[in-house]
């Protein structure tokens, strides 16, 4: 089971747009497909059309209920819904923090870091899906380390902009002591975002962002991705000769992941 984290601490990326285009490549090709959501403003569950009161994420990283009373079924027309299962969130997910406050001790017991407690919660799912893709907030807070610490692999989307760059280093600091301390299986790959490959900074900052990382082929900023989150329907389901079916299909091709 390969778990990946679609990551920035940086928002209005597109990382929710790519978990959901990822989430539902994986289950058209035949794979059973894990979809967490950890961002409090549910915006990757609302796209698989689930749409809760309250979630019970925090409870299920504290050890309080199991994973499959955090499950349910993704919504949706398509056949490769049936491949994919969700764990949805809601604005629940905020008092997160305050849980693992009042729960430290029983934490310190159970495995001595609440970053490691995605790791030991998702050991409940192996042999239940091929892959498990999780969807984080915008910042650098508990959500995102503990995903980090549970993934073999994080996608950094990122504009070609001057904030988006600026704010990789915090992120890829970040990385490496997660790497270093908990997780040394752990790889990245930087995806160029919402790009507008006409534009002459956009270029220039390509350029200059493939000299700091390796970076994948870029994802257009296309009118098609907007409509594909707003119909629900994913780009590899979209006609051969669509822009954004040809991106993806080039970024997954570079990610292996087919």
């Amino acid at each position: 089971m390969e778990v990946i984290t679609v990551a920035n601490n940086k928002g209005g990326v597109g990382k929710t747009m790519q978990c959901f285009q990822l989430a539902c490549h994986l289950a058209n090709k035949g794979n059973k497909v894990l979809v967490i959501d950890l961002d409090s403003q549910a915006n990757l569950s609302s796209t698989f059309n689930l749409h809760i009161q309250r979630t019970l994420i925090p409870e299920w990283l504290i050890g309080d209920v199991s994973i499959n009373e955090v499950m349910v079924p993704s919504e949706g027309k398509g056949k490769f819904n049936r491949n994919i299962t969700v764990i949805p969130s809601s604005r629940h997910m905020a008092n997160l923090s305050k849980l693992l406050i009042l729960s430290e001790g029983e934490i310190r017991k159970e495995v001595g870091r609440k970053e490691r407690l995605m790791r030991t919660r998702l050991q409940e799912a192996e042999g239940m899906f091929d892959y498990v893709i999780i969807d984080t907030p915008p910042m650098l807070g508990d959500e995102l380390i503990m995903a980090l610490v549970a993934s073999n692999r994080i996608l950094i989307p990122t504009q070609a902009q001057d904030y988006s760059i600026d704010g990789l280093e915090e992120l890829m600091d970040t990385f490496e002591i997660i790497k270093e301390t908990e997780n040394p299986v752990l790889e990245f790959s930087i995806i160029p975002s919402m790009v507008n490959t006409r534009r002459k900074i956009e270029q220039q900052r390509l350029e200059e962002l493939s000299q700091s990382f390796d970076i994948t082929p870029p994802v257009r900023n296309l009118v098609q991705m907007q409509e594909s989150i707003s119909m629900k329907r994913p780009v590899c389901l979209m006609g051969k000769k669509s822009r954004g079916r040809v991106d993806y299909e080039n970024l997954w091709n570079t990610l292996n992941l087919n």
